[in-house]
């Protein structure tokens, strides 16, 4: 049974956000309601708030979706299934509540992972495609995301992100800015996400989505092994990538011609794992670029 709320007004962040109710469980997104669809699929431990900025530099003619995953921001984090099929079916489920028959999908890191399982279970939703970091081509991922696959972790995580320990790192944070130091894009997209697991909830879904498409050795979901879409040429695909993404190598941007032969890939130099936030407004014109095209 699913369901709609009316809209919620939050200040924080500068659209109005409504809620949908999937599967019982409540989904947080934002909908500017106007114009060709393009769903915008958020990282882990991020949250819509990696795109909202990008509305106002996008052209008004389309309709932008912006949902929280399951598991993460306004979202529900129920027990339950976390895995990159279970997240696409949901981003289904949303977009038949909104009417939505076709959208162009803007998929980052997680997020590209689920665009691409949404590509392979409902290709005929699909008008084109942004691949931004993606994960799914290739093993390689940062330790740090390996760490979380871990023995123990569920044990180590609450302590590391309890309030003692954020207060302490927030407080040489700030001291090192007043030396003159500045976070980078991924430093701060990082800590913040890093922030959102004081609550059992939280680290719970975290832990569940990480070990259900990394080990210690890496990325176990592959795209690569399902080999080309069988409409993959006719999938319209942008793939964006910073030149020093130390979450997700770069090298792994061409292997997305494996699976979409015709992959336009963009690079931009200097940025990192989040060029969407790093470089803002050149992201957007790239987007706006290729939809047009």
């Amino acid at each position: 049974m699913s369901g709609a709320h009316a809209p919620r007004d939050d200040a924080d962040l500068g659209y109005p956000a409504s809620v949908a109710t999937l599967g019982g469980n409540d989904l947080s997104y934002v909908d500017t309601r106007h114009g060709p669809a393009i769903l915008f699929i958020h990282g882990l431990l991020s949250s819509h708030e990696n795109w909202t900025h990008l509305v106002d530099r996008l052209d008004t003619e389309h309709r932008v979706v912006i949902p929280d995953l399951f598991g993460h921001g306004a979202s529900a984090k129920p027990v339950g299934d976390y895995s990159l099929g279970s997240h696409a079916a949901i981003l289904r489920d949303l977009l038949d509540r909104l009417g939505i028959e076709t959208v162009t999908l803007v998929g980052h890191s997680l997020g590209g992972g689920i665009a691409m399982q949404f590509c392979y279970l409902f290709p005929e939703r699909v008008a084109a495609l942004v691949l931004v970091s993606t994960g799914g081509l290739g093993r390689s991922v940062s330790p740090l995301l390996r760490s979380a696959t871990l023995p123990g972790a569920e044990l180590v995580l609450p302590v590391i992100a309890s309030t003692w320990v954020r207060e302490r790192v927030e407080t040489v944070g700030r001291a090192v800015r007043g030396l003159g130091w500045q976070p980078s894009a991924d430093v701060s997209a990082a800590w913040k996400g890093f922030t959102s697991l004081s609550d059992a909830e939280s680290r719970r879904a975290f832990l569940a989505t990480t070990r259900g498409v990394i080990d210690p050795g890496g990325q176990t979901v592959n795209a690569l092994s399902h080999g080309r879409l069988t409409t993959a040429d006719e999938i319209r695909t942008l793939v964006v990538w910073g030149t020093r993404d130390r979450t997700i190598p770069v090298g792994h941007a061409a292997r997305a011609h494996a699976i979409f032969p015709g992959a336009e890939v963009v690079l931009f130099e200097g940025a990192g794992h989040f060029p969407h936030l790093e470089q803002p407004d050149r992201f957007a014109g790239v987007i706006e670029a290729f939809i047009h095209g």
